[in-house]
């Protein structure tokens, strides 16, 4: 008898629970092979089934497997189930991820790249701290130059595995890559790396020592890699520079669900993964056993109007079930309302809430239904972020609101005094502080009577009087301008919003999102007072220990996880998909947007909802919505009879489009509040005052006018931009 046979207990327990293709993708164990798995085809089944074969057939002893992981709770989830198999640990294998597998080589070889193996790994805290500190001692400007978009930058270069020497030198650059250069001298100094120099000096390591790289490329004489489709190029020279020797490599992976390009990924690795090992096989999983017959259809047909992919089908043997429901709603409000009550029918059906969905393109879309269940009196979570209310900047914007409204309460005070930086020292602050103390007066007083008493420097003087003068002028608007007009102007005025979009990191233009639903949130309420104290209210609702919640989340938050009832809100143009992803990514990102909304449709396993508004409120005023295209490319065969323009082909996606509005606008709310904007220029045929009418809008009144555009407010759509032409008089 073999060694392999002898270590062969029987096969059987945990090979024929798997399905043709995945048995042929454990069982294929030599060579390079792309396993392509459709979401909820059972790749981490396959992908751990194929690591305990290896061992249980003595095709290798455990350190002799390498796997790679994208997140430590996958790596867990992996060793437990392997161990299942095997009957006992699965200890000895390499698994992991990326980052801590690549310490691993590093602590181990730290003298050939000038580190002491004890070396420490900076969290991005001290890698903020390190940039400002390089750019002080540059003389670079923390306010036109973030520091935070430094860092984005650096971390690009080194997703691309690029140390500071062979970054090309040009003037789009700027000083970054001088800070790049000081910022990494300055680590070798401390003894120190960041997460992207796990990677970036495993990469020099091999490229300068090729003994080492030889030594673990015979070493690992099998590599399984998971989520290949989320690779960036860093990962990826590090995954072909160990496969070298043996080419034994299996990875596992879904370029439909390629969807994190923004930080790094790219699909392209696995759509060129035949190019990089010939004669590479390839296993396509498409077998589905999480969604229903409709939702598999449809998620489908709206991928494949990609062109950038490799090509599969999903199939369940499960036929039939609930097609994909496509919804029209007035706006958003009506829109949250909608999805509030399904989710109580679906309640009154015994169905569990945590398993009940809601994921949103961009975050700011949470707070609709927060409140919503918030008012129903349904508990939730916010999945892989914070409630509304308790994000940073929404907490920093509603501080300044909370000084407004009553100057003397400290700690909103202290919390944004500085913020943006204004140049108030924290000695400056702390005798501030001391002094109010000792007077028994808040810290707003504090500083008054320093000014009056003229005890500060000039130059601080002048700032803090500004400072005051700013919340005196805010305080006076609110006594003739409606809440949300002076919440917009504070926001601005204060330069709170431009740090936010003069800082370069992938959430800021997701905080600005934020703080503009901020200021349409303030004009539901009659004043300011009333809406603090509604948030007052919300934020001190007692965290429940009650396990079943609704759970709220973006698209990829929930990569990975599944649900049995999804709604999917928000499907308009510009928003899903996002319009800043077309701006900057054009024909390939409109493709990550679809991939994204494909995910969105198999996370669900019995029902999945899609719905759009027709209107969006912005400051107080109703913004057109155009349903989503993706909306157009869904099967119509797998479509409930939409509410609207779903389920049309994409060919008659734009001619529905006024029925959408005609069909929408039956669930109108009441007539916006009279506008209170100033009449002003006229127009030859349209003086201001004119009535008129709109195939579209219906009635409205001129109310500015320059050259052929006029503005107008109509009677149930609120104020348009619009041109003569395509408008008569009523």
């Amino acid at each position: 008898m073999t060694l392999a046979n002898a270590m062969i207990s029987d096969t059987s327990t945990y090979l024929d629970t798997l399905n043709p293709e995945q048995r042929q993708a454990v069982e294929t164990t030599e060579g390079p092979l792309l396993v392509l798995a459709g979401a909820g085809t059972g790749k981490t089944r396959v992908l751990t089934t194929r690591l305990a074969h290896l061992l249980l057939t003595g095709r290798a002893r455990a350190g002799e497997i390498l796997c790679t992981t994208f997140t430590n709770k996958a790596a867990r989830e992996m060793k437990e189930r392997v161990g299942r198999i095997l009957g006992h640990s699965a200890d000895g294998v390499w698994l992991g991820t990326f980052h801590a597998l690549c310490t691993r080589i590093l602590r181990r070889h730290a003298e050939l790249m000038a580190l002491d193996p004890q070396f420490i790994i900076i969290d991005a805290d001290d890698q903020t701290r390190l940039v400002k500190q390089i750019m002080a001692a540059q003389n670079i400007d923390d306010k036109k130059f973030p520091a935070r978009a430094f860092l984005g930058i650096i971390q690009s270069w080194k997703d691309k595995g690029l140390p500071p020497e062979k970054v090309q030198a040009d003037h789009n650059n700027g000083p970054a890559l001088a800070i790049y250069t000081a910022y990494q001298q300055r680590l070798r100094a401390s003894n120190a790396v960041d997460f992207g120099d796990l990677i970036l000096y495993n990469l020099q390591l091999f490229a300068a020592h090729p003994d080492v790289l030889q030594e673990y490329s015979a070493r690992f004489r099998y590599i399984l890699v998971d989520e290949y489709q989320d690779t960036n190029i860093a990962q990826y020279l590090w995954l072909r520079m160990l496969a070298l020797a043996h080419k034994n490599i299996c990875c596992v992976g879904d370029d439909d669900q390629s969807i994190y390009g923004w930080r790094g990924a790219e699909v392209g690795h696995i759509l060129k993964f035949e190019q990089d090992f010939p004669g590479a096989g390839v296993i396509r999983l498409e077998r589905n056993y999480r969604s229903t017959e409709h939702i598999l259809g449809a998620a489908s047909g709206l991928i494949a109007h990609n062109k950038g992919r490799l090509g599969k089908t999903l199939w369940t043997g499960d036929k039939g079930g609930d097609k994909v429901t496509v919804a029209a709603h007035w706006d958003d409000a009506a829109e949250a309302r909608y999805v509030g009550e399904e989710v109580e029918t679906l309640q009154r059906a015994k169905q569990s809430l945590k398993e009940q969905a809601i994921l949103v393109r961009a975050s700011f879309q949470t707070r609709a239904f927060e409140e919503r269940f918030m008012t129903l009196g349904v508990p939730y979570r916010v999945i892989g972020g914070l409630r509304f209310y308790e994000r940073q900047e929404i907490r920093d914007a509603l501080g300044y609101l909370r000084v407004v409204a009553q100057p003397d309460d400290d700690l909103a005070l202290t919390r944004i005094i500085n913020l943006p930086k204004r140049g108030i020292g924290k000695s400056t602050l702390d005798a501030l502080t001391q002094s109010a103390r000792e007077q028994q007066i808040s810290l707003y007083q504090s500083i008054r009577r320093a000014l009056e008493a003229k005890t500060l420097k000039p130059k601080m003087a002048e700032t803090l009087q500004k400072f005051l003068d700013d919340f005196a002028r805010w305080r006076k608007l609110l006594e003739d301008t409606a809440p949300e007009a002076v919440v917009e102007k504070i926001i601005e005025e204060s330069g709170y919003r431009a740090m936010w979009q003069d800082t370069k990191t992938p959430d800021a233009p997701g905080r600005v999102e934020n703080l503009k639903e901020l200021v349409r949130a303030i004009g539901e309420f009659p004043s300011l007072t009333e809406f603090l104290e509604h948030v007052g209210l919300v934020t001190d609702t007692e965290n429940t220990e009650n396990d079943d919640m609704v759970n709220i989340m973006t698209l990829h938050a929930a990569k990975g996880l599944e649900f049995d009832h999804v709604f999917l809100p928000g499907w308009e143009e510009g928003l899903f998909p996002h319009q800043r992803a077309l701006d900057e990514g054009g024909t390939k990102g409109l493709e990550e947007e679809r991939r994204l909304a494909y995910v969105g449709l198999t996370r669900a396993r019995k029902r999945a909802w899609v719905s759009y508004a027709s209107n969006r409120r912005i400051y107080g005023q109703y913004q057109n919505s155009l349903p989503s295209r993706f909306i157009g490319e869904l099967p119509p065969e797998h479509i409930e009879k939409p509410v609207g323009a779903g389920g049309m082909s994409s060919q008659g996606w734009k001619a529905a489009v006024e029925e959408v509005y005609r069909q929408a606008n039956q669930q109108r709310p009441a007539a916006p509040a009279p506008v209170r904007e100033k009449l002003t220029a006229t127009h030859p045929n349209f003086p201001v005052g004119t009535k008129i009418f709109h195939q579209k809008f219906g009635y409205g009144k001129v109310i500015t006018a320059q050259g052929d555009h006029l503005q107008i407010c109509f009677e149930k759509a609120g104020i348009k931009k619009l041109l003569a032409d395509f408008v008569t008089k009523a």
